[in-house]
């Protein structure tokens, strides 16, 4: 999953930067209004973190140009605590309103949550079969048992499993388990996809190949299994 933080306080930005990635996201970091606008027409995100109090263009002016070109969740991260700031923050279309100073482990409460509503609707437990994924922990469990992947598969699995029923390409893939100073092998993809079959399809969930569109997540039928 891609984050985009939008934070002129470099200290800030750095912090949660490191925070986010260790927690499995790929982290996008825009240090004025201008970059995060620009960033957010040729890339596309998960969630955005967003500060009002912006060098060149406010954030309220990047969150109205947002939610223009569309529905990405949107948290303010910002010391701005007055009732009529968070009111207009809200009317714009942000999804969730945070005050500095905060504490880590709620902000990435929210995190989750945000993401898991854009993505599933919602649930913390996602299913597909005998395989579930808990969003809260990113864990995953195969029969009820842990299933042990490498972050990149982990990765690849994720963006699957919220997007279970869904076809996924190949670059939508890429951009959210990669960011922009990642180094890329031109199968990276098709290896932590091959990976998965293997852990996957012995319980019966498949990782099917649509010639052309991507790829697609699913049980396996009655069918495939004779």
């Amino acid at each position: 999953m891609r984050i985009l933080i939008v934070e002129d306080d470099p200290v800030l930005a750095d912090g949660l930067t490191r925070s986010l990635q260790h927690a499995g996201y790929v982290v996008d970091c825009s240090r004025d209004g201008e970059q995060a606008d620009y960033a957010l027409t040729v890339q596309n995100h998960d969630l955005v973190i967003l500060d009002l109090g912006l060098p060149k263009i406010d954030g309220f002016e990047i969150l109205k140009r947002l939610r223009r070109r569309g529905t990405t969740p949107v948290m303010v991260l910002t010391a701005r605590d007055a009732l009529d700031d968070r009111v207009r923050g809200l009317d714009l279309g942000a999804d969730d309103y945070m005050i500095k100073p905060f504490d880590l482990p709620e902000l990435e409460a929210r995190v989750r949550a945000l993401i898991r509503r854009g993505q599933s609707g919602g649930g913390a437990l996602i299913e597909c079969g005998e395989l579930m994924f808990d969003t809260n922990g990113r864990r995953t469990f195969l029969n009820k048992q842990p299933l042990e992947l490498s972050a990149r598969e982990l990765a690849v699995l994720e963006v699957l499993m919220l997007r279970s029923g869904r076809v996924v390409n190949k670059e939508q893939l890429l951009e959210k388990i990669y960011s922009e100073e990642d180094e890329v092998g031109a199968n990276a993809i098709e290896v932590y996809v091959h990976r998965l079959r293997k852990k996957l399809e012995p319980a019966g969930v498949v990782v099917r190949t649509i010639r052309g569109l991507g790829y697609l997540l699913e049980k396996q039928s009655r069918s495939d299994l004779k």
